[in-house]
């Protein structure tokens, strides 16, 4: 089946949807993006991701092409014409196609933002058998630029430590920066210490994830204190349990951190139960 994306106001088969050469995303990586997870064939956390949407686009003084209503309104329909069920909904907006190459803006009166949307079916999604089981971490230097709260596409390092990661026999990669865990490649990373959960705080440092603030929402609502702050990979190795937070893999457990086994070397019971809550909960939530 060719699935139906969206592009600049039309509803095209993938095939036919085309974007320039000459757009600043794929020239500069000056764009932005949100992912959006479907359940039940309903969008998760959809008023979230549309606000870091709007707060990337506002920082890198981007113009905000589509309100949320108009958002809703694709989103849904390409669930509608895609069959989806589980999976995930990728956004981009770029700065636009200027005819050609330059460091400076264009201007914005005359080049207009490329909006590109297309859905990713992933039946399982939130009964990821690695949630079961828990998946290992290693750790890698973070060496991005300085706003990593801007959900910009700048994604190779991240895809770097992916590989660095698969390439030592591992999930994903922590990053580390003077001594400190910034992130995951493409989640936040936290730690559990009796009944505390360890995350670092929100910062330019770090993306504010949107799966991150409610899991730490319900967490606080389930009784379990939550302290923001800078750790290191040492700390998270003697912790009880860890985790990781991302709109795709929603909350899932770590069970070791550069080679080091975390308890029982399986999915600690509240990691799992805070990856029950927010399933539930989100499905509720969803539109």
């Amino acid at each position: 089946m060719t699935r139906t994306v969206y592009l600049n106001g039309e509803y095209l088969p993938e095939t036919e949807a085309k974007v320039s050469i000459f757009d600043r995303a794929f020239l500069m990586a000056d764009g932005v993006y949100e992912v959006t997870s479907v359940l039940d064939g309903k969008l998760i956390d959809f008023d979230g991701h549309c606000a870091r949407l709007e707060r990337s686009l506002t920082e890198l003084d981007m113009a905000i092409p589509l309100h949320r209503d108009e958002l809703l309104v694709i989103h849904r329909e390409l669930v509608a014409r895609n069959g989806i069920n589980e999976g995930l909904i990728y956004l981009q907006i770029s700065r636009g196609t200027a005819g050609d190459r330059d460091f400076v803006f264009p201007d914005p009166e005359v080049t207009k933002p490329t909006v590109v949307l297309f859905t990713q079916a992933k039946p399982g999604l939130a009964d990821n058998p690695a949630a079961k089981k828990g998946i290992k971490v290693i750790s890698i230097p973070d060496v991005r630029w300085g706003r990593r709260d801007i959900k910009t596409v700048q994604l190779l390092y991240p895809s770097m430590g992916k590989m660095m990661a698969k390439n030592a026999g591992a999930d994903d990669a922590w990053m580390v920066e003077e001594g400190f865990v910034t992130e995951g490649t493409s989640n936040n990373a936290y730690f559990i210490k009796g009944n505390k959960i360890v995350t670092r705080a929100l910062s330019n440092d770090i993306l504010h994830g949107i799966t991150r603030a409610a899991v730490l929402r319900y967490a606080a609502e389930a009784q379990m204190e939550v302290e923001e702050r800078s750790f290191t990979i040492e700390e998270a190795q003697a912790a009880d349990e860890a985790f990781i937070t991302s709109a795709s893999t929603f909350v899932m457990p770590v069970v070791e951190i550069d080679g080091v086994t975390l308890g029982a070397g399986a999915p600690g019971p509240r990691a799992l139960r805070l990856r029950e809550i927010y399933l539930e909960e989100s499905r509720k939530a969803a539109v």
